[in-house]
C-alpha cells in the first residue's frame, strides 16, 4: 500500500490530464460540427469544454476550471438528458454524469503532480521562505 500511496499525486495527475484532454476533444468535436458560438447551450458549453478542459489538462487554475466544468456537465445532464428518461442509460447522459463527477473530484483534490498549479505553489513557498 505504501508503494501505491507514494504515487498518488502522479496517478491524480494522469487522471486530470486524460479527463482534460478528452473534454477538449469533446469541444473540438463541437467546433468541427459547426456549433454556433451564440447558440444555447451548445456555444457556451463548447467554450467551457475547450477553455476549461485545456486549463484542467495543463493544471492551471484546476479547481476553478473543474468547478465550472462540473457545473456545465451537471446542467447538461439535468436539462438536456434527464427529461428523456430517469436513468443515464435511458437518456444518453452517461458521459455528462461521469464528467460532472470526475470534475467534482478534481475540485476537491486539486491538480496533482505535473501541473502549473503545483509549480506556482512551489514558487510562492520559495518566495515566502526567502523573505
Amino acid at each position: 500500500m505504501e508503494f501505491l500511496e507514494s504515487r498518488r499525486e502522479h496517478a491524480l495527475a494522469l487522471f486530470r490530464i486524460i479527463i482534460g484532454l478528452l473534454f477538449v476533444f469533446h469541444g473540438v468535436q463541437k467546433v468541427q460540427k459547426g456549433t454556433e458560438l451564440l447558440s444555447w447551450p451548445g456555444g457556451p458549453v463548447m467554450l467551457i469544454e475547450l477553455i476549461a478542459g485545456g486549463l484542467v489538462l495543463i493544471g492551471l487554475w484546476t479547481r476553478w476550471a473543474a468547478l465550472i466544468s462540473s457545473g456545465a456537465m451537471a446542467y447538461a445532464y439535468f436539462v438536456v438528458h434527464q427529461p428523456k428518461g430517469l436513468l443515464p442509460i435511458q437518456n444518453g447522459g452517461e458521459l455528462a454524469a461521469i464528467y460532472s463527477w470526475a470534475f467534482l473530484l478534481l475540485v476537491f483534490t486539486g491538480a496533482g503532480a505535473w501541473s502549473i498549479d503545483q509549480l506556482r505553489t512551489r514558487s510562492s513557498r520559495k518566495s515566502l521562505a526567502n523573505a
